[in-house]
């Protein structure tokens, strides 16, 4: 699952690569989401669906615990001023949810280019004590992870990378109730 999917250009193209997996895209934005679905049709990629939608309410209301083998969510809205933090989309309460509905040996992918969320994001992730950490292999193909975690650039990234800013990237695995971490 991709919460944010934007124009589907992470989407498509981890489709594309990992056929084997079935990828479910949640957008709210309709022109990204007509973007993605023309490349999915033009590509004729059978292993991409695409709800509009808010994706907290997908992972309450319709996703069953232990059921995804990964969520990746690429440059969510940082939400700058400190007054807005709250509407976060990574606080405890999402990374618990995320938690829930990865099936262990699932991963979580996270990437933003806004340092403050980043550090948000580093110092609340650990509360969450079903997700570990996991440490990369320099070669991302030698990582052994369900999903890939070789992200695609995206047009956030790109703007992120003209202005000079650097990427924080964090993955972490679905581990057992009471697995040391």
């Amino acid at each position: 699952m991709e919460i944010g999917s934007g124009t589907g250009t992470s989407t498509w193209a981890m489709a594309q690569a990992e056929p084997e997996n079935d990828v479910v895209a949640v957008e709210v934005y309709l022109p990204g989401i007509a973007q993605l679905v023309g490349a999915v049709q033009r590509a004729e990629l059978t292993n991409v669906r695409v709800v509009r939608g808010d994706g907290v309410a997908m992972l309450e209301d319709m996703i069953a615990p232990g059921t995804l083998t990964g969520v990746r969510v690429y440059f969510p809205d940082p939400w700058p001023k400190a007054r807005h933090h709250k509407r976060r989309l990574l606080q405890p309460r999402m990374f618990a949810l995320i938690a829930d509905r990865l099936r262990v040996g699932g991963i979580l992918h996270v990437a933003t280019d806004h340092a403050d969320y980043a550090e948000a994001i580093a110092e609340t992730a650990p509360s969450e004590p079903l997700l570990r950490p996991v440490v990369l292999p320099p070669r991302l193909a030698d990582a052994g992870l369900p999903i890939s975690v070789d992200r695609p650039v995206t047009k956030f990234q790109d703007k992120a990378a003209q202005v000079g800013r650097d990427i924080h990237e964090f993955v972490w695995e679905r581990v057992e109730e009471g697995e040391v971490r």
